[in-house]
C-alpha cells in the first residue's frame, strides 16, 4: 500500500510515530507539507492562507505519482486533499482543528472524505459524523516500568521522599500549573514523608520513561485536552494518574488503579494522597496494548483497507 501523507507539521511527534508504526505494517508513506513555515504551538501558525492555496496545485500533482489513497493529517490539509478527485481521502483530525477556530473547515471537509479519524469519543460527538476513534500510541517498549530506586538515582532525587510528576511547561496556562500546586501542597499534609512537585520539562523524550518511573504519581491538572499522551505513556509504565477530567482520560484509565478523574479539587487531593501515603504501582500497562504504537498502526491500516 502506498499513501501520500499531507502534513502541516511533519516534525510532531506524534504524526512520526504514526508513520514509522504503519510502514513497519508494509505501508509506504509519502509525506509532503505547505510552504512556508510551521510553528508547533496551539491554534498559531505562521503560515498564511495564500501558503496553503499554493499547496493545491502541489498536492494535486504529488497524487499522481502512483499512490493508493491520500491521508490528510490535520484539518487545513483536506482541501488539497479533495482538490484531487482520483483518490479515496483519509482525513486525520488531531482536536484543534475541530475544537478550534477552524472546526467549521474541518466539518465540512469531513463530509466529502472517505473515512475521518478523531482521537476521542468527545471529537467524535463534536464532528457529529461517521468516524473512527482512534488514539494517538505510545512506545509501550520504550515506556516500562522500571526500579524506582535506580530511576531516582538516574535523576538525582531524593530517594526517601514522594514525587509528584507535572510534566508540563510552568508558562502553559492551560496545563494550570497553580492548581497542581495547591493539588499537592494539601495532599502533602495527610503524607507522613517529604512530597515534592517536579515540574519536567524540555527533556528528549527518550528521558521521560525515567522521570515516570522515579516518581510516585503523574499529576494532570490541565483545562482542556485531547488524548493526552503522557497519562498514556504513564500508564505504561504502571504510573498512577491523577487527572482533571479532560480529553480521554476517563475512558482510558477505566477500570485501572489506582487512578483519580475528577474535576473536584477535593478529589485530586485525595486521590493523590492515597498513592503518596502508600506508594504502588497501578495495573494501567495491563491495557496498554490498546494505546500502543502498533495497536495504532493496526487500526489506521483496518481504515485505509475499508476505503480501497
Amino acid at each position: 500500500m502506498n499513501v501520500l501523507n499531507l502534513v502541516s507539521n511533519a516534525d510532531a511527534r506524534f504524526f512520526e510515530q504514526q508513520t514509522a508504526a504503519l510502514e513497519a505494517r508494509g505501508v509506504d508513506c509519502e509525506v509532503t507539507t505547505p510552504p512556508g513555515d510551521h510553528r508547533a504551538r496551539e491554534d498559531v501558525t505562521e503560515r498564511s492562507p495564500a501558503d496553503y492555496l499554493r499547496f493545491v496545485p502541489l498536492a494535486v500533482r504529488e497524487s499522481l505519482d502512483g499512490y493508493d489513497l491520500v491521508h490528510a493529517n490535520y484539518g487545513l490539509t483536506a482541501p488539497m486533499a479533495l482538490a484531487q478527485v482520483r483518490l479515496p481521502v483519509v482525513l486525520s483530525l488531531w482536536g484543534t482543528d475541530l475544537m478550534g477556530g477552524y472546526g467549521w473547515l474541518s466539518k465540512a471537509c469531513a463530509r466529502f472524505c472517505d473515512a475521518v479519524i478523531v482521537m476521542t469519543d468527545e471529537m467524535a460527538r463534536e464532528l457529529e459524523a461517521p468516524c473512527y476513534v482512534i488514539p494517538h500510541g505510545v512506545d509501550t517498549d520504550r515506556f516500562a516500568p522500571e526500579p524506582t530506586a535506580a530511576a531516582r538515582e538516574a535523576v538525582g532525587w531524593d530517594r526517601d521522599a514522594r514525587h509528584v510528576l507535572f510534566p508540563y511547561p510552568p508558562s502553559d496556562d492551560v496545563k494550570d500549573l497553580p492548581r497542581a500546586e495547591r493539588v499537592v501542597e494539601r495532599a502533602s499534609d495527610r503524607v507522613d514523608a517529604p512530597v515534592e512537585l517536579q515540574v519536567v520539562y524540555g527533556v528528549p523524550h527518550a528521558e521521560v520513561a525515567t522521570y515516570m518511573n522515579a516518581a510516585d504519581a503523574l499529576l494532570l491538572t490541565s483545562k482542556r485536552e485531547g488524548s493526552p499522551n503522557a497519562v498514556k505513556e504513564a500508564m505504561s509504565c504502571n504510573l498512577p494518574v491523577v487527572s482533571t477530567d479532560v480529553g480521554d482520560v476517563r475512558e482510558r484509565l477505566d477500570g485501572v488503579s489506582p487512578a483519580t478523574v475528577s474535576d473536584a479539587d477535593e478529589e485530586l487531593i485525595a486521590g493523590l494522597a492515597d498513592v503518596l501515603v502508600d506508594p504502588r504501582p497501578s495495573d494501567g500497562r495491563a491495557v496498554a496494548r490498546e494505546i500502543s504504537l502498533e495497536r495504532m498502526g493496526e487500526r489506521i491500516e483496518t481504515v485505509y483497507e475499508s476505503v480501497l
